[in-house]
């Protein structure tokens, strides 16, 4: 089963889950504004595509963190910052068999869903 993590009122994670209907993939959304999200399922994320691929450094989240909490940034602390602030994390956040995608391209979601759509 394919699970797709994000937050329900992103316009990308909109996109991505409209994309899985018309492509008829079945799929569980994940909400982690509102259910949370575990460190050790960001620390398996992290160890399988890198915390620096899954750190959203773009959004207001990232800009309204203090100068200090950004500094000395690591994997560890990354890590911590995620889970308290789990809008930190890329979105959307696709899981499904052994694999991992962040983000939604309609072309890399094709790729990777059509032969099992």
């Amino acid at each position: 089963m394919l699970t797709i993590y994000g937050i329900k009122n992103c316009d990308t994670m909109k996109k991505a889950m409209r994309w899985l209907d018309d492509a008829g993939v079945a799929y569980t959304f994940h909400d982690f504004r509102v259910a949370g999200i575990e460190p050790g399922k960001i620390a398996a994320w992290c160890a399988s595509l890198g915390w620096e691929t899954l750190l959203n450094r773009r959004g207001l989240t990232w800009r309204g963190l203090s100068d200090a909490q950004k500094q000395g940034m690591d994997e560890v602390r990354a890590i911590a910052l995620m889970a308290e602030y789990p809008a930190l994390i890329k979105r959307p956040v696709l899981e499904f068999a052994d694999h991992i995608e962040v983000g939604f391209s309609p072309e890399r979601y094709e790729a990777l869903l059509a032969p099992s759509a």
